[in-house]
């Protein structure tokens, strides 16, 4: 039917129902462009690794959730490496090549062997990270080669931790809110179900950027922090035990905000390869 044919009413309605339709696809240009938020980071993307596996959790669920969440807030490109087993001893074989770490702009560990004592295999991985490769730090990564008799690794952390407390839901306290990892982090946030790791010592290198106080002692632990290592950018925390942790708005932006301060290498500030949105600097 042409549209010349139409009664007056019909026009009319056809008018209304046009408008109608411009209103809404106006509306949902609108809303396409103020979400999703503008990216922490945009340029050349980052070529991260993600270093998984072990014992004790989830870890496929873990590195889709970790890779899907950054990938959304930063142009960044992953290698996912899921080695060594499922047990408390195991090795990473990239670890093996001197130059493992050097493709990549930022490590993430989120393996948990903590009965691998080979010194040599792990000053293979320091060396890297204190040549001044970034990384980021999760979960059991802390209890990683706990059975060491040195401290190469912890120092590397930022924390020595050896043993946790019991999986609870934990209220985080933000004490350091000005921080670009922690801007915009919930003033009031409780974890999903997780464990809290009990914290022998923060390292000289390293800033608390957020606590949790143990039901069992009373004490404040940290949660997330920053540590420089011989000037090396390393962003860790101790939650991340659950798959639940890892379907938690907050926390894969937290994760995301980590990767991305942590990837920012000492360059000149043209460079523009490298550029977190909004002056987090």
């Amino acid at each position: 039917m042409r549209v010349s044919s139409l009664n007056p009413l019909s026009l009319r309605r056809l008018a209304l129902g046009l408008l109608a339709f411009a209103g809404l696809w106006l509306a949902s240009v609108a809303v396409r462009a103020a979400d999703p938020q503008p990216k922490l980071y945009t340029g050349r993307p980052l070529r991260v690794l993600l270093i998984t596996g072990g014992c004790c959790h989830n870890y496929p669920f873990q590195a889709g959730a970790l890779t899907n969440a950054v990938q959304r807030r930063a142009d960044a490109q992953f290698t996912v490496v899921n080695e060594g087993g499922n047990g408390t001893q195991g090795q990473i074989t990239l670890y093996d090549r001197p130059d493992w770490a050097q493709p990549y702009d930022v490590v993430v560990h989120n393996e948990c062997f903590a009965d691998t004592t080979d010194a040599a295999y792990i000053r293979r991985i320091t060396a890297a990270h204190q040549a001044g490769k970034p990384a980021v730090v999760v979960h059991c990564a802390m209890h990683t080669y706990r059975a060491l008799p040195f401290d190469d690794w912890r120092e590397f952390l930022g924390v020595t931790s050896r043993h946790h407390e019991n999986l609870s839901r934990y209220p985080v306290k933000v004490v350091a809110p000005d921080h670009p990892v922690m801007r915009g982090f919930p003033a009031a946030w409780t974890s999903p179900p997780d464990e809290l790791y009990v914290i022998e010592k923060l390292w000289p290198g390293a800033q608390a950027l957020a606590t949790s106080v143990s039901e069992k002692t009373g004490e404040s632990q940290p949660v997330v922090w920053v540590n420089n290592y011989h000037g090396t950018r390393v962003f860790g925390t101790t939650y991340g035990h659950s798959d639940d942790t890892f379907r938690d708005p907050a926390y894969l932006e937290l994760l995301s905000r980590g990767v991305v301060w942590a990837a920012q290498p000492k360059v000149p500030a043209k460079d523009q390869a490298f550029h977190l949105q909004s002056g987090d600097q």
